[in-house]
């Protein structure tokens, strides 16, 4: 029969199709879906934070360089966002003998790699578009298949310490693509195909050592286009702590897009960096920003399991990144600058160590993880969509488009109120 998405699974469904883990995983899994993490936004983040930035700044005149750059990151953006959810519920789908993750994971980075290639190679803004377009649905792809991997394969008394652990890759594949960024500075086909290359490899690394199942012959209605635009549903009224949970995703990832959307250009306008001399200032930052993420993602994995407790975690983290993004708003030399993205940057660690824990806890039905994983991960899309839209309007306040302070305090904000969202979910403490 069909698994009803808003209904609790009954008697018919194979108990042993959406058990919850509850073996130890093993370290060699924990440690190959770290590194598959790693890869996956080290070919993903290196173009957002800083590659795509320079090839805009190559191509586009330096008065049209922040709406051209803010074009091509909304509508990959928007692409990430759908494609997510859709490519989730088509692994959740996946009947093959490969498994129903692995045909995505591998696929979907072969796939981004290929767009990758088209931005290295493109002189207009249509070309990166084009180009920027199927690097985000490939990544994506894989990136449903494998955020799913947590729930599929990580029994809950794990979840808090490889939640933080696989959340702390996320700043080491900035710093490692802050750093090639900076050596292939003389040659962008490397600056994209580099970390492309490595996140296939590691992705690959992945599918070669997990166990993966198919899904189950009959579990899901045939895909049609109702299925289609369930994709981006979840009842909110019958799974209000999924609801809650996405609410203040949203938010906290919209405070952080102010961040790593226009920190390139923030360098450049307010602190006065060249084009050359910014990759080596945000390598600089980024190393400062990594190890407070390290420190935060460990301590709070550590004490979220040890006390079983998640919302208390959600809820100092948002607010320190609160306060970076104030500090950012007010900084006016690179010192001020580095101290607030080590501030932001023990915020994140934190988040990230429990943000995975607690979607894991509030997901609806386990037979369809890719899929409402998926729909969570709208909440982390869409703002990298959104951000650039309303960014130029922050940034003009005043005249002159170069308002970051204006920019940051709207960031602060939201991340103050997703903090406040996720104290609504009652099913975890």
């Amino acid at each position: 029969m069909a698994v009803s998405h808003d209904a609790p699974l009954d008697a018919t469904t194979s108990p042993a199709s959406v058990e919850t883990p509850q073996q130890a995983a093993p370290a060699k899994l924990i440690a190959t879906l770290a590194l598959a993490q790693f890869g996956a936004y080290l070919a993903v983040l290196t173009p957002v934070m800083v590659t795509l930035a320079l090839r805009v700044s190559q191509i586009v005149p330096e008065a049209d360089r922040g709406a051209a750059l803010g074009q091509v990151l909304s509508v990959g953006a928007l692409l990430a966002m759908l494609g997510n959810p859709v490519f989730g519920a088509l692994s959740d789908r996946t009947t093959g003998r490969f498994g129903r993750r692995r045909p995505w994971l591998i696929g979907g980075m072969l796939a981004g790699l290929g767009g990758l290639a088209v931005v290295a190679v493109g002189t207009n803004v249509p070309t990166l578009l084009l180009g920027w377009a199927l690097a985000q649905l490939g990544i994506n792809a894989a990136l449903a298949a494998l955020t799913s991997c947590i729930p599929d394969l990580i029994p809950p008394h794990q979840m808090g310490r490889v939640s933080g652990m696989v959340g702390m890759t996320t700043p080491f594949a900035i710093i490692a693509g802050s750093a090639m960024a900076q050596a292939f500075s003389g040659s962008m086909a490397l600056a994209f195909l580099v970390p492309g290359v490595i996140g296939l490899v590691t992705v690959g690394s992945l599918a070669a050592v997990m166990k993966d199942r198919p899904a189950r012959a009959g579990a899901f209605e045939p895909y049609s286009l109702k299925e289609f635009l369930r994709s981006f549903w979840v009842n909110p009224r019958k799974h209000p702590d999924f609801a809650w949970n996405f609410a203040g995703r949203f938010l906290v990832f919209t405070g952080a897009s102010c961040v790593t959307s226009y920190q390139v250009y923030f360098l450049m306008d307010r602190l006065g960096y060249s084009d050359e001399q910014v990759t080596a200032k945000l390598f600089t930052g980024t190393i400062a920003m990594v190890v407070a993420i390290v420190l935060g993602s460990l301590l709070g994995g550590q004490l979220s399991d040890r006390t079983g407790r998640r919302k208390p975690y959600v809820l100092g983290s948002s607010l320190i990144m609160a306060v970076s993004l104030a500090m950012l708003a007010t900084a006016q030399s690179f010192g001020m600058y580095v101290a607030a993205v080590v501030v932001f940057g023990f915020g994140e660690g934190l988040y990230l160590s429990v943000d995975m824990a607690l979607a894991a806890a509030v997901l609806p039905n386990p037979e369809e993880s890719a899929k409402d994983m998926g729909v969570l991960n709208i909440g982390n899309a869409l703002p990298q969509s959104l951000v650039p839209i309303v960014a130029p309007a922050f940034l003009a306040i005043g005249g002159g488009g170069g308002n970051y302070s204006a920019l940051f305090l709207f960031g602060a904000i939201a991340a103050v109120l997703g903090a406040l969202a996720v104290q609504f979910i009652r099913s975890v403490k």
